[in-house]
């Protein structure tokens, strides 16, 4: 049993991810009201670099007026680079490639934090560690949120204690992962956990919705995250793909319903109100 909590003292916080622009972010927070899931966190995953200066001050905005934390995904990324080795391997999908890379993620930052944004998704370890230090040394907020991708994956300890020293605030962990060995990556660091209760297609595709009780006992604090299996990659998005991101949004909203509804039904003690306003980042001993 994981001692730990956020810092407003809750054990898990609801995550909607692939959230690409502000359309599909006022879509997911519309559903999440209708359904009254206390959604906390939105992410994106095709990058600062894909939306525009006015959709990245919506963005931020709209999560300034709803609490609700916003993360975008820094670019540009291997699988979209010069180069063939990203169609033999997913391995390389969303690393730095060379100097030039790493300098362009730091842009991406300092693009997004000109515009509110404080959360940033990192997949490579180089820049995740530059970013890390670039805040200790005070170039970078203080409160800036550093969130390790699932594309770097973690899957024991000692990997997560080695990205929460490296900067990382909260730890995207595989998605095949056991409660064991999550409870063990839970002894190894603080950081809250970002664990997909179900998952896209290229992640495994796996629904773990009555897995989600012994998770939170064990890996508090944690983000539920509910991608979504049978559903379309669509990344990079844009206009062209805005009406199906919308819909794949709102079903990850109904699907985050369902979850809570088995959490009540299967174990009451665990259920939680939305919660006091609080850092992001942070845990506490419960």
């Amino acid at each position: 049993m994981s001692e730990l909590r956020f810092a407003d003292g809750v054990r898990y916080r609801i995550e909607i991810p692939s959230v690409e622009g502000p359309g599909v972010m006022r879509a997911v927070l519309e559903e999440a009201e209708r359904r009254n899931v206390p959604v906390r966190r939105v992410s994106q995953g095709s990058g600062v670099m894909m939306l525009t200066d006015a959709e990245l001050t919506a963005m931020s905005e709209l999560g300034r007026d709803h609490g609700v934390e916003v993360s975008l995904f820094l670019g540009p990324r291997g699988a979209w680079d010069t180069g063939g080795q990203s169609f033999a391997t997913a391995a390389v999908g969303v690393t730095a490639r060379g100097d030039a890379g790493v300098e362009q993620c730091l842009a991406e930052v300092r693009r997004g934090l000109a515009h509110g944004i404080r959360s940033f998704l990192v997949g490579d370890l180089g820049v995740l560690a530059t970013l890390g230090r670039m805040r200790a040394d005070g170039e970078l907020p203080s409160n800036l949120v550093l969130k390790t991708s699932v594309l770097l994956p973690c899957t024991n300890g000692a990997t997560a204690q080695a990205l929460q020293d490296l900067g990382a605030t909260t730890i995207n962990v595989s998605t095949d992962l056991s409660v064991e060995t999550l409870v063990e990556i839970r002894a190894a660091c603080t950081a809250p956990l970002d664990v997909y209760v179900e998952a896209p297609d290229d992640q495994g595709g796996f629904v773990r919705h009555y897995d989600v009780p012994d998770l939170i006992r064990v890996a508090a604090p944690l983000y539920v995250k509910l991608g979504l299996r049978n559903a379309p990659n669509i990344y990079p998005s844009g206009l062209h793909l805005e009406d199906t991101a919308i819909r794949l949004g709102r079903e990850r909203v109904r699907r985050a319903e369902l979850v809570l509804r088995l959490v009540a039904e299967r174990a009451p003690e665990l259920v939680e109100g939305r919660g006091a306003d609080a850092p992001p980042d942070l845990a506490i001993p419960g």
